[in-house]
């Protein structure tokens, strides 16, 4: 296995990890001091339950593109994709660092940046 599949496949387990737990909030987990900067301890409301899903979903995909990216999978889409994971996951990792909540940067600051690395990578090998 070469580096760039090792950062594709780390890339694509921590996704996984951030999948579970957002679709675990959305479920109504009491995790709300994890997520969102911190401000709903308990449940999360309704709406932003359905922003967990959404916000899952695009963990799946993002995992799906760098697993192409990296070799893993078949690549899927114009390759300039892999750009959009690596800037959201930046920015994705940037907020994590930043939010008031620090049971929330301590556990997803860096989870995020991993997965940032592992995609810089990934797309600048591809």
């Amino acid at each position: 296995m070469t580096l760039v599949e090792i950062a594709a496949l780390v890339f694509s387990v921590l996704a996984l990890i951030v999948c579970l737990f957002q679709f675990a909030l959305a479920l109504g987990a009491p995790w709300g001091h994890l997520a969102m900067g911190g401000r709903w301890p308990g449940r999360m409301p309704v709406p932003l339950r359905v922003g967990a899903v959404v916000q899952g979903g695009l963990m799946v995909l993002f995992a799906r593109l760098v697993s192409g990216a990296g070799g893993l999978l078949a690549p899927v889409g114009p390759g300039w994709l892999i750009w959009a994971v690596v800037a959201i996951t930046g920015l994705s990792t940037l907020m994590n660092n930043v939010t008031p909540s620090r049971p929330e940067r301590l556990l997803w600051g860096p989870v995020t940046v991993v997965m940032f690395l592992c995609a810089v990578y990934v797309a600048v090998s591809a």
